[in-house]
C-alpha cells in the first residue's frame, strides 16, 4: 500500500511541473503576410520576440527593382530583406536592426535577370511591426 501511495505522489508531482512548465511557457512568434501582389508586391511584418522565414515568388519583367522597407513600433531583433533573380543571383540584401541605425531603407537593388524573382523576409528574434514594398525598377 505504502509502494502506491509513494507512486501516487510521484505522479502527482511530476503532472504537476509540467503543469507549471507548460503555463510559465509563451510561444514567441513572428508573422509575414502579404498584403499586395500583381506587379507590385508588399506585405506587413509582425512579432513578439519570434522568428522567420518567408519567401515568396513574383516576375519582375525588368532588370532591377524599388524597394521600401521599414519597422514602425518595434522593440527589438531583425527584419531583413532579401532579393534573388530568376538566376538565383543576390540583387537586394538589407537588415533593419531595431535600435541600430535607421528605421527604415528604400532604394534600387542591382541588375538582374528578369523573370521570377523570390522575395525572401526573415524576421530574427523580431518584437514589433514593419511593413515592406516592392516594385518594378527601370
Amino acid at each position: 500500500m505504502k509502494s502506491k501511495i509513494q507512486s501516487l505522489i510521484t505522479l502527482m508531482l511530476i503532472a504537476g511541473s509540467l503543469f507549471i512548465t507548460a503555463c510559465g511557457e509563451e510561444e514567441l512568434t513572428a508573422m509575414v503576410s502579404i498584403n499586395e501582389t500583381g506587379s507590385d508586391i508588399g506585405g506587413d511584418v509582425t512579432g513578439d520576440g519570434g522568428s522567420t522565414t518567408k519567401s515568396y515568388q513574383w516576375n519582375n519583367s525588368l532588370a532591377t527593382i524599388d524597394y521600401n522597407m521599414d519597422v514602425t513600433a518595434a522593440e527589438g531583433g531583425s527584419f531583413n530583406l532579401s532579393v534573388t533573380d530568376a538566376e538565383g543571383a543576390s540583387v537586394l540584401n538589407q537588415t533593419l536592426t531595431v535600435g541600430q541605425g535607421d528605421d527604415s531603407k528604400s532604394g534600387v537593388s542591382s541588375s538582374g535577370a528578369s523573370g521570377e524573382w523570390t522575395i525572401t523576409v526573415t524576421l530574427t528574434n523580431f518584437s514589433g511591426d514593419g511593413s515592406f514594398s516592392i516594385s518594378p525598377g527601370d
